[in-house]
């Protein structure tokens, strides 16, 4: 990178650094700077002064941008490079992450001014990212000081500390992008050899027999080194109390411990030795002491899904292997209170609502087997367990089976042959009914999915495909591409949306009153008793139902509802749904019981919403006609 001594000051080199990797037009330019479009013109003047001597200058293309053009090579090998520029977060992401790491790593306060100045940024738009920083402290009940003159500073417990710490380099760890791992490495870990670190874990744990999965180790191996860095900064844990430790891993632990002392020339306290044994333990496959106890939170579960949601899963067998492995390692780490962090969390609440909801509610109330809050975490890598088991043993899709309306003048000993030939070859199609040519024109509506004929037909308001007595292989190919198509979407749509029920809301609104108006036309409808509003309310204060793409779809704790309806809101201007978020399409979920089947699919078309990014085409309708138009188009695409 460009020394900072070579240009008259600081933004200069780093607008250098900018344009001689990418082009970039003056708008973005003066973005990432924080400046105006005129002060970026006047940088761009005083560089050129500077590269001159140099032999390369940083030219305009209209309607494009700024790039570097070098005229004299050899000249401009000749740059000075004394001193190199910082790598300055640009980005929001960016930015958040370099003032935890500072936060998190710094024993000194910190001063926002002062990073402003490094960054070129306005404190306003730093506030904005410590508000983000705080939120992220909270999951892990850290929180930030600000004292007046002298900065903002980290307060909570050590612990808590190094499970942050953790859990960013292993996030970014697993993302594979290893530029950035091996930048947060250096500044985290400092001088740490990790290669030497994990042969000491490796060697120890199949000397003891500990089952580790690949992700626990790796995870084991950011932890030590995360304790490593803090004890010789001085910020050695004084107590750790545990008890009921496996006698395996006390000896895992001591030996571990061992290997440890490389690092640090001294022993473990008996505290940080307590913790290393906590750490390996909430990460180990084993027999537990929390077997019975997590029999009982594994039964609770099931039959929480299966009573209020009509789900029987108490007899996967694999389910109940999985879980209780998963159950008795969770409950190590909530009584310990050991963050675990899930990266697929914002996915598995995006595109797995229906599985994250139910597990959400059977673990609404779980004081008997735990004092402490669950995580969103931990609730979603259970949710992942629950999932599985619902696409195992109740299939995800729709598995009604198509159906066609045949139409034929032709012999009964014909008629019987094609119908057999269907049914051999599409099992999945069913034959709903046979008519003649005369009784076909005479319909005004067409049921079934599509028609069959041996006669040419005028085409009413499905789909046609003409066979012959003998079907050739291109009809037997057109028949089967279009029973193909996905009908679970507008199954669900023509069943469960109703214009009733389709609000466009044109005036500011909160959240509880979009609560009250709904549920109270639902109660009136008859579809809801009085019990549904308080659950509704009382399911949003658990966790937001805001799923993405600004699409929120809050519901009841369990399947409350007398009759199935979806209440379809569209919010032009936004509704206020969680701190900062806005909901601007809201599909309020009344699903009864005996729908139970369907609340998956109704749960999966509103995340197919979420993958289209259907949200600006669905703020567009105007009416009901326009939303079903647009839902049948965006999914006929899908299929």
């Amino acid at each position: 990178m460009a020394s900072k001594l070579l240009f008259p000051y600081q933004r200069l080199a780093y607008i250098f650094d900018t344009i001689k990797n990418e082009l970039l037009p003056q708008k973005e330019l003066a973005n990432r700077f924080s400046v105006s479009i005129r002060t970026i013109r006047s940088d761009i003047v005083a560089l050129n002064d500077v590269l001159d001597m140099y032999g390369a200058q940083v030219d305009y293309i209209k309607n494009v941008g700024y790039h570097l053009v070098i005229t004299d090579p050899n000249l401009y090998a000749t740059i000075p490079i004394i001193q190199q520029v910082e790598r300055v977060p640009r980005t929001n992401k960016e930015r958040v992450s370099a003032l935890l790491i500072a936060f998190l790593t710094q024993s000194k306060s910190v001063k926002l001014d002062d990073i402003a100045g490094e960054w070129f940024l306005s404190r306003n738009t730093l506030q904005n990212d410590v508000i983000e920083v705080k939120q992220y402290l909270d999951k892990y009940h850290l929180s930030l000081d600000n004292r007046p003159y002298s900065g903002m500073r980290l307060v909570g417990e050590e612990s808590a500390i190094r499970a942050c710490l953790t859990d960013i380099l292993w996030q970014n760890h697993i993302t594979g992008d290893t530029i950035n791992v091996n930048r947060l490495i250096q500044t985290i870990l400092s001088d740490i050899d990790l290669d030497y670190l994990e042969s000491v874990l490796q060697n120890q744990f199949e000397r003891f027999e500990l089952k580790l999965t690949a992700e626990g180790q790796g995870y084991l191996l950011y932890c030590c080194a995360v304790s490593i860095t803090r004890i010789t900064q001085g910020h050695e844990l004084v107590e750790y109390q545990v008890d009921h430790i496996d006698s395996t891993v006390i000896g895992a632990a001591r030996e571990v411990s061992e290997g440890l002392s490389y690092f640090l020339g001294s022993t473990l306290s008996d505290a940080e030795f307590n913790y290393l044994c906590v750490q390996i333990m909430s990460r180990t496959i084993m027999e537990s002491p929390n077997q019975a106890k997590s029999l009982e939170l594994f039964e609770h579960i099931l039959s929480y899904i299966n009573d209020s949601y009509h789900y029987n899963l108490k007899q996967d067998m694999k389910l109940r292997q999985d879980m209780l492995i998963h159950i008795s390692s969770m409950l190590s780490r909530i009584k310990y209170q050991i963050h675990t962090s899930n990266p697929l969390l914002h996915e598995i609440k995006q595109y797995y609502p229906f599985a994250y909801d139910i597990t959400l509610s059977a673990l609404a109330n779980i004081h008997k087997f735990t004092d402490v809050k669950m995580t969103e975490d931990e609730i979603s890598y259970l949710a992942i367990h629950i999932g599985v088991a619902l696409e195992r043993n109740y299939s995800a899709g729709y598995e009604r089976l198509v159906q066609i309306l045949l139409v034929s003048e032709l012999g009964n000993a014909t008629l019987r042959m094609i119908e057999s030939k269907i049914k051999r070859d599409f099992p999945h199609i069913l034959i709903n009914r046979t008519l003649s040519y005369r009784e076909y024109e005479q319909l005004t509506h067409i049921e079934e999915d599509f028609v069959v004929s041996t006669v040419r037909l005028t085409e009413k308001d499905k789909q046609i495909v003409k066979i012959a007595p003998f079907p050739t292989p291109y009809q037997l190919e057109q028949l089967g591409r279009l029973s193909m198509v996905d009908r679970t979407m507008p199954y669900i749509i023509e069943r469960f949306f109703d214009e009733k029920f389709f609000l466009i809301i044109d005036k500011p609104m909160t959240q509880s009153e979009l609560f009250q108006i709904v549920c109270q036309r639902l109660e009136e409808s008859g579809y809801v008793g009085q019990d549904f509003y308080p659950s509704v309310v009382e399911r949003e204060s658990i966790v937001s139902t805001l799923i993405g793409e600004n699409i929120a779809i809050p519901h009841s704790v369990g399947l409350l509802a007398k009759k199935t309806v979806v209440t379809t809101i569209l919010a032009p201007h936004g509704i206020e749904w969680n701190k900062n978020e806005i909901a601007h399409v809201i599909f309020l979920l009344a699903i009864s019981k005996d729908e139970y089947e369907d609340a998956m699919r109704i749960y999966n078309l509103v995340v197919n919403f979420v993958k289209e990014r259907s949200t600006k085409r669905l703020l567009n309708s105007r009416n009901f006609d326009d939303f079903r138009a647009i839902v049948k188009d965006s999914f006929g695409r899908l299929s």
